[in-house]
């Protein structure tokens, strides 16, 4: 993975009309063109997300714009999110790092709606295991609120069920608002 972030941050920041090369363990590019250029500029915003401990904090320290955690919980993120920042603090002329997390998410404004959606998370799913967030609309930004303590600033929604668009509207109506 490092070598592929290197790659492709040595790629994209290339100056037009140079060449861009680069010799790794696994992976060799010679006196590539570098293009096409990202339009974003400086370069696309990259997000690196992971469990890992060590390796996954570092990268996102020194490649990233973003550090993303996958379905953990606020005790967990604490502690990874530490990590990131503290491995970022030691990266020279680089801005702090945007914090998010992907969750599963079942809201609902009766007991049985919150169960139908909890029941399609818990659907067998090749994503790593995870204890979505549930409950009411009051409930869901209450834990939500748990992450943004820590410096979360976007969450990315698991939601299975993509015809449910009455959950989304859930969601944008009545959790967004209370959110800080």
């Amino acid at each position: 993975m490092e070598e592929q972030l290197r790659i492709l941050t040595g790629l994209w920041t290339t100056p037009p009309g140079r060449r861009f090369s680069y010799e790794g363990r696994h992976h060799r590019l010679t006196d590539s063109p570098a293009l096409p250029k990202p339009v974003q500029r400086p370069t696309v915003p990259l997000i690196v997300g992971g469990r890992g401990p060590r390796r996954t904090p570092a990268l996102a320290a020194r490649y990233a714009d973003e550090f993303n955690l996958p379905f953990t919980s606020p005790e967990q993120s604490a502690r990874l999110y530490a990590r990131a920042n503290a491995a970022r603090a030691r990266v020279a002329d680089r801005p702090p790092l945007v914090l998010s997390v992907g969750l599963g998410i079942a809201c609902g404004r009766t007991e049985a709606e919150i169960a139908d959606r909890l029941a399609v998370l818990h659907e067998e799913s090749r994503l790593p295991p995870e204890e979505p967030l549930y409950g009411s609309p009051a409930r869901i930004a209450e834990q939500l609120g748990a992450y943004a303590a820590l410096g979360t600033t976007r969450v990315y929604v698991r939601l299975r069920d993509l015809s449910d668009l009455g959950h989304l509207d859930l969601l944008a109506a009545e959790v967004v608002p209370q959110l800080p």
